[in-house]
């Protein structure tokens, strides 16, 4: 196992042990959101990180370590609910849920993995707020892609999107672990 997969697999066991812990107290309400409710959401959080990182100071004293392991656990929800048959229940158990969580994070990290040998882990020597501008970016992508009703000419589509999100935010948390 590379350090890179070491280090992945630790983010994402502190995003789904959130996504767990809230789903047990939530249930699954997030099931009523459209996509484009989810990719909203994305956009907010993302959007907090660089409104924070542009002031230098914020009010709300939530460290948005906490706002990329929204956007981890947002864009999984988001490739989770486009995957759900339109009848599927909007209340999902944790023991029926937690499996696709996990295949949803695997199949991220086979991709991370992949770009990860093309690119030579350029990420490394990326700033976190470059990281955050490509997350917005991705974000008014996928957003331009659901005002499309979901075509592209040639693009790719909107789970590619997420799953580049959700590495991106493992990135930057990988990448704030190492600045402590």
């Amino acid at each position: 196992m590379t350090q890179t997969e070491s280090e992945y697999k630790e983010v994402i066991a502190l995003c789904k042990d959130v996504f767990e812990k809230k789903t047990k107290d939530y249930g699954t309400a997030w099931r009523i959101l459209r996509l484009p409710s989810i990719t909203d959401q994305l956009f907010i959080k993302a959007q907090r990180i660089r409104s924070i990182q542009e002031k230098g100071t914020q009010k709300i004293e939530e460290d948005i370590k906490n706002e990329f392991i929204g956007i981890i656990n947002y864009s999984i929800i988001a490739i989770i609910q486009e995957s759900l048959d339109e009848n599927a229940p909007l209340e999902i158990s944790a023991e029926d849920l937690m499996p696709k969580y996990q295949a949803v994070a695997d199949e991220s990290l086979a991709l991370l993995l992949d770009k990860n040998h093309d690119y030579d882990e350029a990420w490394r020597d990326m700033r976190i707020s470059s990281i955050t501008d490509i997350i917005l970016m991705k974000l008014y992508r996928v957003k331009q892609i659901e005002d499309n009703k979901g075509k592209t000419l040639i693009s790719e589509p909107v789970k590619a999107n997420y799953q580049d999100m959700i590495n991106y935010a493992v990135f930057c948390l990988i990448k704030l672990k190492e600045e402590k």
